[in-house]
């Protein structure tokens, strides 16, 4: 699978729960896989789109592997955000303004 955009991967709620679950530590695909109400091998697919965004690393220890979290790719989301957290600041300033002159 080609690259793939960290907006992309992050459309998933199934793959933001996994980076959210990865956010503990590293953890095996069983132990991922136990908390969804998916197929194990449909947890793997869901992290190779996260490997393949540079969101997660997969580590093999012995015959098992253990995937950890990358969150740095997630700062090109955090800059998006910040214009529209910039936006709605104005916007709710502006309407906190225009009650605070009204009587």
């Amino acid at each position: 699978m080609p690259d793939v955009d960290v907006f992309t991967a992050i459309a998933s709620p199934v793959r933001r729960a996994l980076l959210d679950a990865l956010r503990a530590g590293p953890l095996a695909v069983h132990e991922l896989a136990d908390d969804f109400a998916i197929s194990r091998p449909a947890v793997s697919q869901h992290l190779q789109v996260l490997r393949n965004a540079a969101l997660v690393v997969e580590e093999r220890a012995g015959r098992e592997r253990r995937y950890r979290l990358q969150p740095g790719p997630l700062r090109e989301v955090e800059d998006w955000l910040g214009h529209y957290e910039r936006f709605w600041a104005d916007h709710l300033g502006a309407l906190r303004d225009l009650l605070d002159e009204t009587p």
